[in-house]
């Protein structure tokens, strides 16, 4: 589960394969973050190592472990320099977690690595993305951290900081004899399933006796026969620290599965264990212990986030939260005051009375509603069954007050532990005082039993990661039950006294090797963060020479190429004014008479300049100069000889101009042209219609949306042409439509909105041929859509060609092709899409109805020669048989005698065959059909 942290080679010759972290990793580029607020450093999770940082932090806030652990010199674990020398002992184990630990108290930065240390556990970047379990790994890595320091002055640190030990004992109740077994511990491992909290599981572990009866008899060696007997145990020896391990992580027999308890589980931040030791005539203080660390777990049983509230013993951290802890101790007072107003109705108060007076301190639980009934005159089930439940679940839910003994089906007051006085037995051994060779100092004196402790001045943070934030000692309670709730618990004797010198003082016991390290660690972030402030002060400036510029279309424009026009300066922006304006003198070597400083700006019309930089004495950050900003130099007046209007309202504004295409113009599939026009953003809109409409045009604009939607586009009217075209809302961008007196009809007048799509509007020409011969052919240009009807145009053609309205009813519109030669008519109910005649089309206004839907225009030849024949037309019905359109074109070109045949192309038809659907091709507009008489 935890790599090579289980197999290190524990000879120490450093044949290992990982090397030096900070040799083997590339350095960042950007230096670490320093430390925040609190002042105190995490630890950077490296994918799935939250346990991990979880203990490593409670290790490092055990400052007798942290000292103990530096105590340890170069001459005992050897030096990291020396890990590829072969035959040189190093103990890579105990030189990281001290070189880890020298980090955390003195190297300025947010969060320290855990690299070099999973590095010399062995573990590869899969196995620190794996997460595991954190009590396990507290065991795992004491044994592996006792094994690396064999032989050294340090063998039995663990030893002496958390080595315990418990006493079995089996007693024959019939000789008496004591059977008896000692076992070690690290950590205590504790029930939470079905317990109140984790008094209720000492109480279970250390008080209550198993009974051996009935079917369940106990051979004794001393009788020889198996007889009823008691069996209990007893805590030995306690350790400095003790540990203990919540099993929240359970199996589900019936359902074959795990599952993690969250169900209510209280620990008190002090607790006293003389009723749970085999010797308990030793000083009250010997007993008591203060807890000082929570790994909290959250999540689920497969899996989840850790992290650990840390009691800060040496107060190295700034925590700032006593404002809103006097007003927290302002509320606990009033809430106080209002109970004891409400004492009489507390169930809490009433009960804790009852449980006071009793001789031995403890009732049966079926007893206690008795007893509330005599001393109040009213039942629980009457007076507070509805509002609490019943009486046992509601000692149950107070679980911090009331201890419930299962086997007894009794309760007591948990704050009479102390006071309890247990028999030793005869055959037991006397607790060890702890002696001076723990080499760690006690203190004398009498014990507070105060459960808040509140004259030590320590405080509590939670430790999540690299984050660290400040918290209440009351915060303890909102993990005592839920997907996030504590998983282990690090108490510390309470007698365990810290010398004044080490308080707020992070150097304290720290190896003189490492106090240089961090040192000189601090001196390069330093420097790095220096460098990187320098760098982010830098900025970058265009500088855009005046002498180099010329101003025409109402933008500045470089009269050399851009990079004999621009020169790059970097600066910093902590510099003022008068060092930049000093910087370009220098640069440009001569410069003569006054220089301004303008801030400019690349518009798509080009440069334009904005306001004027003064004030020499600020700084360029004061004045708001940024990183890649454009700079005019020039004397503040022209350029080139021409004045030149700064500021936001000269800005020149880049508008598209849309026109309706003429013939030949524009690109394929295009039905307009565009250009590009400059304008001062402050003219008028009446300078706009000026330099861009013909008289009698109108302008549409464009400044909401996409040019393809009717409702986007309005037309500029007579009494908005003193508006400046900024108000109008035209910007950098925005389209305008320029429209000729003649191509009004696309507009609605009264609502000043476009009929037609810019992309579906279209040019025909028109050409009269229903004049005399020796009349010139005029010809005109109509305006039309995709959608406009081949009759509408006829008639607008008419219109404008000046021709008799009677025309309309007998004359047609013809395509002509790049011959000139006019095509067959085109059906008048056509739209212009259907007849599928492009942009600039040339159509002939010629005399003579066009065919109808259901006809067809046929042209032929009479004779026998197609190339010296005279090509004529006639109409047919579609239904007309061959016959009838060979005597028909008979009759047209003046033959006599019925010896014709009708020949298509490359075929004869038969005389009484139908055209039907071989020359019926219906709906088309051009019927070319080339017909030999013969």
């Amino acid at each position: 589960m935890f790599g090579d942290l289980f197999e290190e080679d524990f000879s120490f010759v450093s044949n290992n394969q990982s090397g030096k972290g900070k040799n083997s990793k590339s350095k960042d580029t950007e230096p670490p973050a320093p430390r925040e607020f609190t002042n105190l450093s995490g630890i950077k999770n490296q994918g799935g190592t939250c346990y991990l940082n979880s203990l490593l932090q409670t290790l490092h806030f055990t400052p007798e472990f942290r000292e103990a652990l530096f105590s340890l010199g170069p001459e005992e674990l050897g030096s990291l320099e020396d890990i590829n020398k072969p035959d040189v002992k190093v103990r890579i184990i105990p030189l990281q977690l001290q070189r880890l630990f020298a980090q955390l108290l003195l190297l300025d930065q947010q969060a320290a690595s855990t690299t070099d240390l999973t590095e010399s556990f062995g573990w590869n970047s899969h196995e620190e993305m794996r997460q595991h379990d954190v009590q396990e790994l507290n065991r795992i890595l004491f044994s592996a951290l006792e094994t690396s320091l064999v032989g050294t002055s340090g063998h039995d640190l663990i030893n002496r900081l958390y080595h315990g030990t418990v006493v079995n004992q089996i007693v024959c109740k019939e000789c008496k004899n004591v059977s008896e077994k000692q076992e070690d511990f690290l950590d205590l491992t504790v029930a939470v399933k079905d317990i109140s909290g984790l008094e209720e599981a000492l109480w279970n572990m250390y008080v209550e006796d198993e009974y051996f009866e009935n079917d369940n008899l106990y051979r004794c060696g001393a009788c020889n026969k198996l007889v009823e007997a008691a069996k209990s145990a007893k805590l030995r020896k306690l350790p400095p620290f003790l540990t203990v391990s919540l099993l929240r992580f359970n199996f589900d027999f019936e359902k074959c599965e795990r599952y993690k308890e969250t169900s209510c589980y209280t620990f008190p931040i002090r607790i006293n264990l003389r009723p749970f030791c085999e010797q308990t005539q030793l000083d009250d203080s010997e007993y008591v212990y203060e807890l000082f660390s929570v790994i909290i777990h959250k999540g689920g049983c497969y899996g989840g986030h850790y992290h650990v509230y840390i009691k800060d013993v040496d107060a190295l951290g700034n925590w700032q939260l006593q404002g809103e802890e006097s007003k927290v101790k302002t509320e606990e007072k009033v809430q106080k005051d209002t109970e004891n107003v409400r004492g009489m109705e507390n169930p809490l108060t009433i009960l804790k009375e009852i449980l006071s007076e009793e001789e031995s301190k403890q009732i049966p639980v079926d007893q206690l509603g008795q007893r509330l009934l005599e001393k109040k005159g009213v039942s629980w089930n009457k007076k507070y069954r509805k509002q609490y439940g019943p009486i046992r679940k509601y000692l149950q839910s107070h679980s911090q007050v009331f201890l419930l003994s299962p086997a007894e089906n009794k309760v007591r007051l948990k704050e009479m532990y102390h006071q309890l006085q247990f028999e030793s037995d005869s055959q037991g051994q006397g607790l060890q005082s702890p002696s001076q060779n723990y080499d760690v100092q006690w203190a004398s004196g009498s014990l507070c039993t105060s459960l808040k402790d509140t004259a030590s001045g320590s405080h509590w943070f939670d430790l999540n990661d690299s984050e660290v934030q400040p918290i209440k000692e009351k915060d303890i309670e909102k993990q005592f039950q839920g997907k996030e709730s504590a998983y282990m618990l690090f108490y510390r004797k309470s007698q365990l006294k810290r010398p004044p010198e080490a308080q707020a003082n992070p150097r304290y016991r720290v190896p003189g090797h490492l106090l240089n390290e961090m040192d000189a660690a601090n001196i390069e972030l330093q420097k790095r963060r220096m460098d990187r402030d320098s760098a982010d002060c830098n900025i970058d400036l265009h500088l855009h020479l005046g002498s180099h510029y010329k101003l025409y279309n109402g933008a500045l424009h470089p009269s050399l190429s851009q990079k004999e026009s621009v020169l790059d300066l970097t600066i910093d922006r902590r510099k003022t004014l008068g060092d930049l304006r000093q910087s370009i003198f220098q640069l440009l070597e001569f410069w003569e008479g006054d220089m301004i400083l303008s801030i400019a700006k690349s518009l798509p019309a080009g440069l334009h300049l904005y306001q004027t930089l003064a004030g020499d004495e600020m700084t360029l950050g004061g004045i708001g100069l940024a990183d890649g900003a454009d700079v005019f130099v020039w004397n503040g007046k022209e350029v080139g000889g021409m004045e030149v209007l700064p500021g936001l309202n000269h800005e020149p504004v880049l508008l598209n101009v849309l026109r309706l295409a003429g013939y030949n113009e524009g690109g394929k599939g295009q039905h307009f042209v565009e250009s590009q026009h400059v304008i001062p953003s402050s003219a008028e809109l009446s300078t706009l219609w000026e330099a861009l409409a013909s008289p009698g045009g109108i302008i549409l604009k464009n400044s909401s949306g996409s040019d393809k939607e009717l409702e986007n586009w309005k037309v500029i009217r007579e009494e908005d042409m003193k508006s400046t075209v900024r108000s109008a809302g035209l910007t950098d961008g925005s389209s305008i439509l320029v429209l000729d007196s003649h191509d009004q009809s696309l507009v609605n007048v009264a609502s000043g909105n476009l009929t037609a799509f810019t992309h579906d509007i279209s040019w025909l020409r028109v050409k009269n041929f229903c004049g005399l011969e020796a009349e010139e052919k005029k010809q005109v240009k109509i305006t039309a859509t995709v959608e406009t009807v081949m009759s509408d145009i006829k008639i607008k053609a008419i219109q404008e060609l000046q021709l008799g309205e009677e025309l309309g009813d007998d004359s047609c519109l013809r395509p002509l092709n790049r011959n000139g030669k006019l095509l067959s008519p085109v059906p008048e109910d056509y739209t212009v899409k259907e007849a599928e005649l492009k942009m600039g089309s040339l159509l002939g206004l010629c005399p003579g109805k066009a065919p109808t839907s259901t006809q067809l225009f046929l042209y032929f030849v009479a004779g026998s020669d197609l190339q010296g024949g005279t090509e004529m037309e006639i109409v047919v019905e579609e239904t007309a048989s061959v016959r009838e359109c060979l005597n028909l074109m008979v009759e047209k070109s003046g033959l006599s005698g019925d010896s014709w045949h009708l020949r298509r192309l490359d075929w004869c038809y038969e005389a009484g065959e139908a055209l039907s659907e071989e020359i019926h091709m219906k709906r088309r507009l051009v019927h070319w059909w080339r017909n030999l008489i013969w």
